[in-house]
């Protein structure tokens, strides 16, 4: 994994060993789950071709590898973040190539390849892009995926939309869009937007877009991301105060 830039660590209030924990501790079960998967459905295979003939049980551990494999529903949902940091630094850290809701990637990752495209401090008005470059490998290196990452960030003022009374009266300072594609097609897609809380540091609003479709083999893996998705934020500075993720076709 590459060191991170001088530049962006300056900027950062995360505690690395405590994110280095979480994510370990994430990979760990991650791949419990996926090697759990695996196995079962191999049984189910074996099983299949044992109590039918030959042929018919090829053709129902097909069928079951095929509905195992098949795009079958989206993820999309919402989270609430609280942070003592104040706003610019907030976005600063959402604009950046290293957004701190992907956490488990970009700390994972074999590489991260970081390009600016403008000014980061957009909560004095300017616009910011930043692009990155995840890379990943696999089968001993054998086989190597990228995941490529957009990150646009604006000023909210002339933003409208009401906000929840109790947290803050104001628009959101800025807002940040982050896109990934991988291969070429859509992997995520996330609208930020950042508020000064009433009393003091910032509110986090998070939407998860449903852009991609996903097979059933990561339900059990969006689980395991679902159990340490608080810590990985902790790690970073930020409370979730709530979360919601459902799946829709």
């Amino acid at each position: 994994m590459s060191a991170p830039s001088a530049r962006v660590g300056s900027r950062r209030r995360t505690d690395r060993d405590a994110l280095d924990d979480a994510t370990a501790r994430y990979r760990r079960a991650e791949r419990a789950v996926s090697w759990t998967l695996a196995l079962l459905a191999a049984g189910a295979v074996l099983a299949a071709v044992t109590a039918l003939s030959l042929w018919p049980g090829v053709a129902v551990a097909g069928l079951l590898l095929l509905a195992l494999r098949a795009p079958a529903f989206r993820r999309r949902g919402t989270a609430r973040l609280r942070t003592d940091a104040p706003p610019a630094t907030v976005v600063r850290e959402f604009a950046s190539g290293k957004p701190p809701i992907l956490a488990f990637q970009w700390a994972v990752a074999d590489e991260v390849r970081e390009v600016d495209d403008g000014p980061t401090d957009s909560a004095d008005g300017d616009a910011s892009g930043t692009a990155a470059t995840y890379e990943f490998s696999y089968l001993l290196g054998l086989k190597t995926v990228e995941l490529d990452l957009s990150v646009d960030a604006s000023d909210g003022d002339a933003l409208g939309g009401a906000v929840d009374a109790g947290e803050s009266e104001r628009r959101p300072v800025a807002t940040v869009e982050i896109e990934g594609t991988a291969g070429g097609k859509p992997w995520a897609s996330y609208a930020v937007a950042v508020r000064e809380a009433a009393d003091g540091g910032s509110v986090v609003d998070v939407e998860l877009r449903p852009t991609r479709r996903f097979d059933l083999r990561r339900l059990p893996q969006g689980r395991v991301a679902e159990r340490y998705y608080a810590d990985v934020l902790a790690a970073q500075g930020y409370e979730v105060v709530e979360r919601s993720v459902s799946m829709t076709r």
